[in-house]
């Protein structure tokens, strides 16, 4: 599976050779357990596993629920009550489900940003950063088809503000936006549509999961040195890398437990906290609430989309220069999409050839300040858009794309980055001591 030179499986009773000539899923299984991994990994390299449990609860969670679902603008409503009232456990799965999509958000945003700053797209793993991204999408995509389903005010209003947004595209938004919906407004149509793409999507996202860590091992893992592996024979790779089992297995289900007492914590006794009230009120169609806003994990993005008023000079440039086609709602949703797109575009605008971030004294600062100001953003998109709010989500959504569009390809031109360890094992060596290679204590550092 990997390029680093390691022990494959070998069957030795006939019924394995019988097996592994047909069907070699146990050498697949076993190639995955022994793959080399960098010994130097640290904690940040945890978020994998968490991410395969949520999406695994998600799924096992969303088909029972999906049991007794009634995807009717009459009976949603009702049939979540009944759920959460009368089914065995029925409060739980709702609970867990709902809490686990939040999970998984926080463990792929994580994910992200420990790739962003250990340099884990750069070459040759760009293939798997652009399958990552996908992945992301189509949570973003999933977790918002479900956020309708429960046919409360927020999950209403919240589907025709963000299906709004197609309408805004020139000339075929109103067709995209009527057939997305089923017709010209929010209604039974639309929530039978998102039901149905709401089951099928994490199905989508399990294949390409799949396919995501098929790349990475084909590619060998980045750690946080940001050097390889080295391949020249067996010997010399195990004095970079040790086998995933066990030792990474066993730190990853380590780190899993100590992050599901937090989470069954969350679910036992503050479950509701990171909902919203609304939500707990039937779907009126004659009565807006006050302030629509998404789910926590959509906020910066709202954020962007919310920024670029009609009065913004960028805005109004745009506007002038294609003779009104590019309005401030137009303008605001180019802005959100876009602010998704560029990191798909992330391998080619990093020009510095450094990969982590460890040995780059000037993208340190612009990387921590990237991650504030996503935190920012989050909060500015919970705020009401008026005021300084506005404002900040303004100097938020700059620096966004500042970091990416500008900053990245500077730093890689006038950066001048420290010295590289030349292998693996000098980095950890340098770190931990000359521990050797099998040592089941110091292969698993935390940086």
């Amino acid at each position: 599976m990997s390029g680093i030179p390691h022990d494959h499986y070998e069957p030795k009773t006939g019924l394995e050779k019988w097996l592994h000539r047909r069907l070699p899923v146990v050498s697949l299984i076993y190639d995955t357990l022994m793959i080399p991994t960098p010994k130097n990994l640290n904690w940040m390299w945890i978020w994998g596993v968490i991410l395969f449990f949520a999406l695994v609860l998600q799924l096992v969670t969303g088909i029972i629920l999906a049991m007794h679902y009634v995807p009717h603008v009459d009976m949603a409503f009702a049939s979540v009550e009944h759920i959460m009232r009368n089914v065995n456990a029925g409060h739980m799965m709702r609970y867990l489900h709902s809490n686990g999509a939040s999970l998984f958000f926080i463990a792929v945003y994580l994910h992200i940003f420990r790739g962003l700053y250990y340099g884990s797209y750069k070459s040759p793993r760009e293939v798997t950063w652009i399958i990552g991204m996908l992945i992301y999408l189509a949570m973003m995509a999933t977790a918002f088809m479900g956020y309708v389903l429960p046919w409360g005010q927020m999950s209403f209003w919240g589907a025709t503000v963000i299906t709004g947004l197609f309408g805004a595209i020139p000339w075929i938004g109103e067709p995209i936006q009527t057939w997305l919906l089923g017709g010209p407004a929010v209604g039974n149509a639309t929530l039978n549509r998102f039901f149905s793409l709401h089951y099928l999507l994490p199905f989508v996202i399990l294949g390409l999961s799949i396919v995501h860590v098929w790349a990475f091992h084909a590619t060998g893992n980045n750690n946080p040195a940001g050097v390889e592996v080295r391949r020249e024979s067996k010997e010399v790779a195990k004095k970079d890398a040790v086998s995933f089992w066990p030792y990474f297995v066993i730190k990853d289900l380590f780190a899993l437990g100590v992050i599901l007492i937090v989470f069954f914590a969350v679910v036992g006794f503050m479950p509701n906290y990171l909902g919203h009230p609304d939500n707990y009120v039937p779907a009126d169609p004659l009565v807006t609430p006050a302030h629509i806003v998404p789910e926590w994990y959509f906020l910066p993005f709202y954020a962007i989309l919310r920024a670029f008023t009609a009065d913004v000079w960028v805005v109004m440039l745009a506007d002038w220069l294609t003779f009104g086609i590019v309005d401030a709602k137009f303008f605001g949703v180019i802005a959100m999409f876009g602010s998704i797109l560029v990191m798909v575009f992330l391998p080619w605008l990093d020009t510095s050839s450094v990969r982590s971030g460890r040995y780059r004294p000037m993208f340190k600062w612009a990387f921590w300040l990237f991650a504030l100001n996503f935190v920012v953003l989050t909060w500015a998109g919970a705020m009401p858009a008026e005021g300084v709010y506005t404002v900040i989500a303004l100097i938020g959504s700059t620096y966004w794309f500042a970091y990416f569009l500008i900053i990245l390809p500077v730093l890689g031109v006038i950066e001048k980055p420290l010295p590289l360890p030349a292998t693996i094992e000098e980095d950890f060596n340098a770190h931990y001591g000359d521990a050797g290679a099998g040592s089941a204590v110091k292969a698993t550092p935390a940086e």
